[in-house]
C-alpha cells in the first residue's frame, strides 16, 4: 500500500501497520478520516492478513477530532466519516491492536476502544473531554458501558477526566500497560505470537468471540459448537495443526 498524506500504511508478513501521521498531535480532520477509511477498506483484499496494528507518530497517539469539523456546516459529514471508520475497524476479521504511546483523547480514544486490544505505554493518557466543549462522545457512549459498565462510562463521559494507562487497565478499556522503554518490544512480541498462527484460524477465533457477544448461553454454546464442528474442524489448517503436534514439527499453514 502507498502512503497517504496523513496515514502511513505497510503490510509485511501478514501484519498491517497503519500509522497516524498528522503533526503535532495526530488530530483527525475529515480529510484524514477519509484517508484512514481508505486504508482500512484496502485491508479487505488482504486474504493472508493476520493482524492490524494502529500506531501514532510524535508525542500523541491521537488527540481527537478537529473541533473545527464540529461546526454545524461540517458536523454531518464529520460524523458520517467518523462512523465509517469505526465500522471499518469493526469489520476487520483479524485482531486489531491499538498501540498507544501517548495522548489518546476524544475521538482518538474512541478509535482505540473500537480495536480488539489496546496496549498502552505507561506515559499514555486517556480521556473523553468532549463534555468540556459542550459535546458528548457518541461511540464511547455505546462502547464504554460494555467495557467498564454504565457507572464508569458515565464518569468518563460526564467528567472529561484524564486517566493514566494503569487506571485505564484497572477500569477495563485498556488491555495492558507496559513500561515506556519496553513498549516497542511488547508490541513486537504480541504481534509475533499472533503471526505464528494461521490467518484462517485467527479469523475463526475472532468470529467465535465477536459473534456471540450478548447471546444467551444455550444459543451461544450451540452456535459456537456448530462453528467448531462444521467449519473449524473441516479446515485443512486445523488438520495440519493436529498432524504437526503429533509429528513434533512446525505447522505449515495453507490458510484453507
Amino acid at each position: 500500500m502507498s502512503d497517504s498524506q496523513t496515514i502511513k500504511s505497510e503490510i509485511s508478513e501478514g501484519v498491517a501497520r497503519l500509522t497516524f501521521a498528522r503533526p503535532k498531535h495526530n488530530v483527525f480532520n475529515i480529510a484524514m478520516m477519509q484517508e484512514f477509511n481508505a486504508a482500512l477498506e484496502s485491508l479487505n483484499a488482504e486474504k493472508d492478513l493476520k493482524c492490524v496494528v494502529i500506531l501514532g507518530e510524535g508525542s500523541s497517539w491521537c488527540a481527537g477530532v478537529d473541533v473545527g469539523d464540529h461546526r454545524p456546516e461540517l458536523v454531518n459529514q464529520m460524523i458520517s466519516t467518523f462512523n465509517q471508520a469505526l465500522q471499518s475497524i469493526e469489520a476487520i476479521p483479524v485482531p486489531v491492536i491499538a498501540a498507544v504511546h501517548g495522548a489518546c483523547l476524544g475521538g482518538g480514544m474512541e478509535f482505540a476502544i473500537a480495536c480488539d486490544m489496546v496496549v498502552a505505554a505507561q506515559k499514555a493518557k486517556f480521556g473523553q473531554p468532549e463534555v468540556k466543549l459542550g459535546f458528548f462522545p457518541p461511540y464511547a457512549a455505546i462502547r464504554l458501558p460494555a467495557l467498564v459498565g454504565p457507572a464508569k462510562a458515565i464518569e468518563i463521559c460526564a467528567t472529561g477526566r484524564t486517566y493514566s494507562a494503569d487506571e485505564a487497565v484497572s477500569m477495563g478499556f485498556v488491555t495492558r500497560a507496559v513500561e515506556n522503554e519496553q513498549f516497542d518490544a511488547e508490541i513486537a512480541k504480541l504481534v509475533g505470537e499472533i503471526q505464528s498462527s494461521s490467518p484462517l484460524i485467527l479469523r475463526l477465533n475472532k468470529q467465535a468471540v465477536k459473534a456471540h457477544l450478548g447471546m444467551n448461553f444455550p444459543k451461544a454454546i450451540e452456535s459456537v459448537s456448530d462453528l467448531f464442528l462444521n467449519t473449524l474442524m473441516k479446515t485443512e489448517d486445523t488438520l495440519e495443526g493436529i498432524a504437526s503436534f503429533y509429528e513434533k514439527r512446525k505447522s505449515i499453514w495453507k490458510n484453507k
